[in-house]
């Protein structure tokens, strides 16, 4: 496979990974993702500023956020998320930590 061909599945994987978690499952909590897969749809966005950012364009996390969330986030969390439980939360400090906190530095 040549590396053109390659690079258009990849971003057709992405687009369908993103239509999955923005459109299939918005009862999907972020907070459930990141416990147990050590990532959610606002690292997904992270990840996506990032590459702008590394090939010059800038952006920044709420414009990235809206891009891949495909409204502000605030409307997201007003439409999709629910309140997370204590032990939820206990769970995401230990995810954040380990997941992004250990790997921004």
């Amino acid at each position: 496979m040549d590396d053109q061909t390659r690079i258009q599945i990849e971003a057709a994987a992405f687009r369908r990974l993103r239509r999955h978690l923005i459109e299939d499952r918005p009862d999907a909590q972020n907070i459930d993702m990141m416990n147990l897969a050590g990532f959610c749809r606002n690292c997904l966005s992270r990840w996506y500023q990032e590459a702008a950012n590394e090939r010059g364009i800038e952006m920044g996390k709420d414009e990235a956020r809206k891009i891949f969330y495909g409204m502000p986030m605030s409307e997201w969390k007003a439409r999709y998320q629910t309140e997370a439980s204590e032990a939820q939360k206990a769970a995401f400090e230990t995810a954040f930590k380990e997941n992004v906190t250990d790997r921004e530095g």
